[in-house]
């Protein structure tokens, strides 16, 4: 590999805003805020809407949508 043409990869901590859950990994983003770790150091906070741990999908508190509407407007609008 080339040097000095690819970023910086290192472990970052993301924080869903709406549920203030937390998970490291590492990632080539950055940060300006941090956060002190369980760990005891301090890493680059990326803040992010929606996790595992807010979304309707994981969390089992979908939303039904009219699926059948859907259907029928579907084939009203394409019936030959």
């Amino acid at each position: 590999m080339r040097k000095d043409i690819h970023p910086e990869y290192r472990e970052v901590v993301f924080q869903d805003s709406s549920s203030d859950f937390s998970f490291i990994t590492r990632s080539t983003m950055t940060s300006e805020d941090t956060i002190k770790w369980e760990d005891g150091n301090e890493y680059p906070l990326i803040k992010i809407e929606v996790s595992s741990a807010s979304h309707p999908f994981y969390t089992g508190k979908k939303l039904f949508v009219d699926t059948a509407g859907r259907v029928e407007k579907f084939n009203r609008k394409y019936k030959k």
